[in-house]
């Protein structure tokens, strides 16, 4: 058996879904747009950087969720898809999850980004298995509040063996393993599978992934 992780923003895709969602919120009035820019402009910077506080972050992240019911947020990611996502998707991406999918290893998307925000384009992506933040929910609606483990850092390692766990298995149960990833801050999980690829990486991943013999893939070019 094998095992195939990939990290979902920049990596499957050539954009920042977190990003992107709270820019869509912007341009159609979902929340003032200049403020919520300047945040969601320090947090990303804060995130390449290696600094951001993800229960902050995710403070910040959430509360629209919080805000609108669950009708309208459903109606918005649609749209979101529609005009964000669906473009953005390569068939380099694609091919590479189909790569592994034909061979018949166990293929997961193992992302920060909230579930909410991942879910549909995991599915659009044809990944059954997502380990991403979770949100919770209650009587209907979002809280504006996440649940456990944040899945960033070494929060993924964490949730990781939870769900290898619940799915029966661990790391010995895999001949190899793989996972892509474009960002230093998936550095702790990269260090644990067999075959880490560094895709589409930032500076101080790529030192880091030269500096570790390990394999650099530039996927969209």
């Amino acid at each position: 058996m094998r095992l195939a992780l990939f990290d979902l923003d920049n990596t499957l895709l050539p954009l920042d879904s977190d990003y992107e969602w709270g820019s869509f919120l912007e341009r159609i009035g979902a929340v003032d747009a200049a403020s919520h820019r300047l945040e969601n402009d320090r947090f990303y910077r804060e995130y390449v950087a290696g600094t951001m506080d993800i229960r902050e972050f995710l403070e910040f992240q959430l509360a629209p969720l919080a805000a609108n019911s669950c009708e309208r947020l459903t109606s918005w990611h649609r749209q979101f898809m529609d005009e964000v996502i669906l473009p953005a998707i390569r068939p380099q991406a694609r091919a590479l999850i189909a790569s592994h999918a034909d061979r018949g290893d166990l293929c997961a998307i193992i992302t920060a980004t909230n579930e909410f925000v991942t879910g549909p384009i995991a599915r659009e992506l044809g990944i059954e298995h997502l380990i991403a933040t979770r949100v919770e929910c209650q009587d209907g609606r979002y809280t504006g509040r996440y649940v456990g483990t944040p899945t960033y850092r070494e929060g993924k390692v964490a949730r990781l063996d939870d769900w290898l766990h619940a799915m029966g298995h661990d790391w010995e149960s895999f001949q190899r393993s793989w996972f892509y990833s474009d960002s230093a801050n998936d550095i702790p999980l990269l260090s644990r599978v067999s075959d880490p690829v560094a895709t589409n990486p930032d500076p101080r991943l790529e030192a880091h992934a030269r500096a570790q013999g390990w394999s650099v893939l530039r996927l969209f070019e």
